[in-house]
């Protein structure tokens, strides 16, 4: 497998995940001249040539075995590498969607670029109107796509979707669907091998795939250094709560990580009920257990939808004692009326921070002014466009676009992915008070043996 030239690897962005996709392949094209240049320093020093000899050298047989792979501007040395692959995205009047890959991609490990939940207007090939697609749609798009990858002769193909389609439908209660797991099989009929996704709702979704391999990412070392930049707040008297038993997991990690005591809200739902809103949803009671009186308390969960069962969990949170309370979500969706209810919530002094990642697209969120209070920071990271939140004084962005990339790296390379989907090492050295690389998940990282 060659490291310094991409040659073999195509990208292909949906018009939901396109913004997205630069981002992550700004940081491929430095992974590879990182590795490009690494090599030739080794080789050099190794053999006692001049460094940019070798250089020249490297790029003279990548140039011989992979024509047209990279393009070179003037005398430089350093090489424009070519990765994104041109696709035409067509939609027609009664609603279909088709997708025309323009270049060649025979042969190739293409990596299909979707943000299902990006509810922004987006442009399709013959339109100068932006058109605001559905779950639905983007998923179809995300279809036609894959099969069009398939009939141009791709080698393999990797989905990039950091909201997995679906998720909260991956267990039955009566007669409904395992629609989650449906979803994953109809990747894998397509001939997709691999998908890497963002806090996936549940890991009972991977056992219903035959071949398909998942991988699962989570921004735990972002969202630590956004708790850590919260000046003193780890000095406090802190406390991790998981908001429900199917989030144990996930809060004991950070339990385990902050060195911080875990508590536990327990809740009874009724399934008669089907949650509506923030203030109308099928949660009957919730109980604590553990203690929060004059703690500062930090909960994750992977996804809000409505809102209201958070907003209870905070109820009962202050109505026992808790002095702060910090939010991490990795999938803020903000469904319905949900903006308007933590906008309300926020001012009663309900909590104190939100942690979020921008793998969704929020465009109302840029309706509501900061200085009125909606929240204190909210931190998110960049897997959807969100360049007019910055803006704001209010909003942190928490770079994930790096950890993408050396996952997607790393699998063109068939090396271990296990130090990126595991990364309690450099928490603990974060939290250690060892200064980390800028961006660490930006940076390559040394090839591990074994996965």
């Amino acid at each position: 497998m060659n490291y310094t030239n991409p040659a073999n690897i195509a990208v292909i962005a949906c018009p939901g995940g396109e913004v997205f996709a630069d981002e992550v392949i700004a940081h491929l094209k430095k992974l590879y001249r990182h590795n490009s240049d690494r090599m030739a320093a080794d080789i050099a020093r190794r053999y006692s040539l001049n460094v940019n000899k070798v250089i020249e050298q490297i790029c003279f047989i990548n140039e011989i075995t992979y024509p047209g792979s990279r393009r070179y501007s003037g005398k430089s040395k350093n090489p424009c590498l070519k990765i994104k692959s041109s696709v035409k995205f067509s939609r027609f009047p009664n609603g279909e969607v088709k997708a025309e890959i323009l270049e060649s991609i025979r042969g190739k490990d293409v990596y299909i670029f979707q943000d299902i939940e990006n509810h922004c207007p987006v442009c399709f090939s013959g339109s100068e109107r932006g058109k605001v697609l559905t779950l639905n749609d983007h998923l179809m798009t995300l279809f036609v796509t894959i099969d069009a990858a398939q009939h141009a002769g791709a080698q393999r193909i990797t989905l990039v979707i950091p909201t997995y389609p679906y998720s909260r439908q991956h267990k039955v209660k009566g007669r409904e669907g395992l629609t989650a797991s449906r979803i994953g099989k109809m990747f894998e009929s397509l001939g997709v091998s691999h998908v890497i996704t963002l806090d996936i709702h549940s890991r009972d979704i991977v056992n219903s795939f035959n071949k398909m391999r998942l991988e699962n990412l989570h921004a735990s070392y972002q969202i630590i250094r956004a708790v850590i930049d919260m000046d003193g707040i780890l000095d406090d008297d802190f406390v991790v709560v998981s908001p429900d038993t199917g989030a144990v997991d996930r809060n004991k990690f950070y339990a385990s990580a902050l060195k911080k005591p875990l508590a536990l809200l327990y809740k009874e739902r009724d399934y008669s009920k089907i949650s509506k809103s923030a203030s109308e949803n099928n949660i009957s009671q919730i109980r604590l257990l553990g203690n929060v009186k004059d703690k500062t308390v930090f909960m994750a969960d992977d996804m809000l939808g409505t809102g209201g069962t958070l907003l209870k969990g905070m109820k009962i949170l202050k109505e026992n004692g808790a002095r702060k309370i910090i939010c991490a979500i990795s999938l803020p969706l903000f469904s319905g009326d949900a903006v308007a209810c933590f906008d309300e919530a926020y001012r009663e002094g309900l909590f104190y921070r939100i942690i979020g990642t921008n793998a969704v697209y929020h465009e109302d969120l840029l309706k509501f002014d900061y200085r009125e209070g909606l929240f204190y920071r909210i931190i998110g990271t960049n897997a959807v466009y969100h360049e007019d939140l910055l803006k704001f004084d209010w909003y942190i962005k928490v770079n994930i676009s790096g950890l993408f990339a050396n996952v997607i790296s790393r699998l063109h390379q068939n090396s271990s992915v296990s130090s990126l989907l595991d990364n309690r090492g450099i928490i603990n050295r974060l939290l250690a008070g060892v200064k980390e690389p800028a961006a660490q998940h930006e940076l390559p990282f040394q090839q591990n043996e074994g996965e």
